[in-house]
């Protein structure tokens, strides 16, 4: 496989009410190919927020939407554009980042977490010094983060709503 040199093509998602910003890298192949966030079918995302809020799991784009808004939430990713091979974190360069402002300045976002090591270190690296608020790395729920079960995935990421 090549470098492609790709755009994000979805919008954030978050209302005036949120008060959780969720951050991943950018999206994968299968997220692209979905048009949404976390389209993988073996990424855990979906399950672990649903498991947390006790909740069922959404299934379809405006289900998802409806669950992140009525548990205030927002998620958006770190990279507005990059060169990047695949769905290949480790392959990402030449970024571009989103602007965090978009939604720091028109929700009372009180928490940041990032999906993973790599959009917590972009974030660190291309938005920090621009917005200057802090940001909780939490695990990857990605299906290639093997080393963590469903269970200790749940374990860690319930951090998020208390």
């Amino acid at each position: 496989m090549e470098y492609q040199t790709l755009d994000h093509i979805f919008n954030p998602v978050f209302d005036e009410y949120c008060e959780i910003l969720i951050l991943g890298s950018f999206p994968s192949v299968k997220s692209r190919e979905n048009q949404f966030y976390y389209g993988h079918p073996q990424n855990r995302f979906w399950k672990v927020l649903a498991a947390l809020t006790e909740s069922g799991t959404p299934q379809t784009i405006e289900e998802k939407k409806t669950f992140l808004l009525q548990n205030h939430i927002a998620i958006w990713d770190v990279i507005a554009r990059c060169d990047i091979i695949g769905s290949s974190d480790s392959s990402i360069k030449n970024v571009m980042p989103n602007d965090m402002r978009v939604i720091l300045e028109k929700a009372p976002i009180k928490r940041i977490y990032a999906n993973g090591g790599k959009s917590f270190e972009l974030y660190m690296k291309y938005c920090y010094p621009v917005c200057k608020r802090e940001i909780v790395k939490l695990p990857s729920t990605s299906p290639a983060n093997a080393a963590f079960g469903m269970e200790r995935l749940c374990a860690e990421w319930g951090k998020i709503l208390k």
